[in-house]
């Protein structure tokens, strides 16, 4: 797996598959301003995996995914600090959005990429409840400034569409199910 995020960890983990984290340091994951904010995830995911093409080995299947969280027509990334951590999560009270994760398994001599996206709705949620959430949570490393695992999710998510384990980074039955397409021995 190619991430240091501890969720994308504890999905993949609970296929019961042996895996390691291997992470390259400073991938660019720009993309073009014109740019579908649909295509985001899978295009950041892609530029993931091919930063890994030249080192995967024969025996090696390498995971790379992006999540993005996209409420009309913009991608809310990772908050800077508290002021923009609320600022997102008021975008997104009493609204539904779109949780996509780009997926990229790539092997020495396959690769298959797909995405996956969740329908998220909140309810209208209070200042108090935002920054509650905010100040006892700290949501700086999650996009869209929440995880849908937390109290926030306990408390403001009424409607999900789609896979739960895809809005916490990691569509894992997808995985799974392209796993067995792959010819991979043990």
């Amino acid at each position: 797996m190619a991430s240091n995020s501890p969720r994308r960890k504890e999905l993949l983990a609970g296929l019961g598959l042996p895996f390691e984290v291997r992470v390259l340091q400073d991938i660019d994951e720009s993309y073009p301003d014109d740019l579908p904010v649909s295509e985001v995830a899978l295009y950041i995911a892609g530029k993931k995996a091919d930063a890994y093409r030249t080192i995967v080995n024969d025996d090696e299947l390498i995971i790379t995914a992006d999540t993005v969280v996209i409420v009309g027509d913009e991608i809310l990334g990772k908050p800077v600090d508290e002021a923009d951590a609320e600022r997102m999560l008021r975008q997104l009270s009493g609204r539904i959005h779109q949780v996509t994760t780009g997926v990229c398994l790539l092997t020495a001599s396959q690769e298959r990429r797909f995405a996956v996206t969740t329908d998220v709705t909140f309810k209208e949620l209070s200042d108090e409840e935002i920054r509650y959430y905010v100040t006892t949570y700290k949501p700086f490393d999650k996009a869209g400034a929440y995880g849908i695992q937390e109290w926030i999710g306990y408390v403001g998510v009424t409607c999900l569409h789609g896979s739960y384990y895809n809005v916490m980074g990691l569509p894992v039955q997808r995985i799974y199910e392209t796993i067995r397409t792959l010819n991979i021995t043990d």
